[in-house]
């Protein structure tokens, strides 16, 4: 009876520790921030949020395109991009950029 009580006991104890793992593991990969507006993204970021492969700032202007270099702090994130691509209003890879 005493040997059955303690393979009990140290089952239980190694279902909770594999539980406790799993749940920590996947908790600690949180969404990504969506914000309401530019404003909000300036505050945390200067120079927006881009998509990791992005480089440079495609610019359009009286329909001619040209390329600038990215200003101030940009954070490049595909995953966060995408949570806040709504943002991009010129579909160009970058969300709240400064030209």
């Amino acid at each position: 009876m005493h040997i059955t009580r303690t393979l009990s006991i140290a089952a239980a104890s190694v279902v909770l520790a594999a539980t406790a793992v799993v749940g920590g593991a996947s908790t600690a990969q949180a969404a990504p921030t969506v914000y309401k507006n530019c404003d909000a993204v300036h505050r945390v970021y200067s120079g927006g949020i881009a998509k990791k492969s992005v480089t440079r700032n495609k610019v359009i202007s009286g329909g001619k395109v040209t390329y600038r270099a990215l200003k101030g702090t940009v954070k490049k994130d595909d995953k966060l991009y995408a949570a806040n691509k709504k943002l991009d209003r010129d579909a160009d890879g970058i969300a709240c950029e400064k030209s």
